[in-house]
Formats: C-alpha cells, structure tokens, sequence
C-alpha cells in the first residue's frame, strides 16, 4: 500500500462548505449582538456621565450662589464694623475732650473733682462669651 491519500467526493465538499459556512453565518450574527451590546452600554454610560454633568453642574451652582451669599453678608458685616470702629474712635476721642474739660474745671475752681477714670475699652459688667451659630450667615 502506498500514501494515503485523502479522496474526497463532490457531496463531501458542499457538505464541508455549508457546514463552514454556517459557522460563518452563526459566528457572523453573534458578533453583531455583541457589537449591538457593546454600543447599547456606551450609549447608556454616556446617558449616565450626561447626567452626571448636569447634577455636578446644578451643585456647583448652588455652592456658588451659597458663596456669593456668605462673602455679601461678610461684606455687610465688614462695613458695619468699619462704622463701629469709627464711632468708638469718635467716643474715645470726645471722651478724652471731656476729661480735659473736667480737668481745666478742676484747676480753674480749685476744687478737687471727682473724675473718674475712665477706660472706654473696659466693660463694666462681665463678659459673656459671644457664641456664633451656623445658621449666622444664612440669607
């Protein structure tokens, strides 16, 4: 006996190439439901991000109007410290024109006043610690 070979016939050969092709067509369809899945994900991670931005970009908004709120009222409060300040200038310095008056008095009579002295940063009742809250600079 010599080299085997391999005969085939007609019938064998259709049989092989539908066979082949039929894997073709099977392997063919499932990849396009899996490209199918494939861009229904992305479809739905992009859908997600979209509103994922759109949350992000309703809370920074807010935070910004928060800020722009709290920085108003810190503008606010400067400016009405700017005005304490000045009057307790303005106090202090009336003060000291009335305690040389005072003293002017005192010489000119010659009589010995009472005068008392007077801090005008010194309180005269205890302090009370001046407790902030959170809600302090809500508009």
């Amino acid at each position: 006996m010599g080299s085997l070979q391999r005969q085939t016939s007609p019938d064998s050969d259709n049989n092989y190439a539908s066979v082949t092709d039929e894997k073709k067509r099977k392997r063919m369809i499932s990849n396009r439901e899996s490209a199918r899945r494939s861009r229904m994900r992305k479809q739905k991670q992009l859908g997600d991000l979209i509103n994922e931005v759109t949350v992000l970009k309703n809370d920074n908004a807010k935070i910004t109007e928060q800020v722009d709120a709290v920085t108003r009222k810190y503008v606010e409060m400067e400016s009405r410290n700017d005005v304490l300040r000045a009057q307790a200038v303005e106090l202090t310095e009336r003060l000291r024109s009335l305690n040389s008056v005072l003293e002017m008095v005192e010489e000119i009579s010659g009589q010995a006043l009472d005068i008392p002295e007077i801090n005008p940063w010194q309180v005269s009742c205890p302090m009370q610690p001046i407790r902030a809250s959170a809600d302090m600079f809500d508009c």
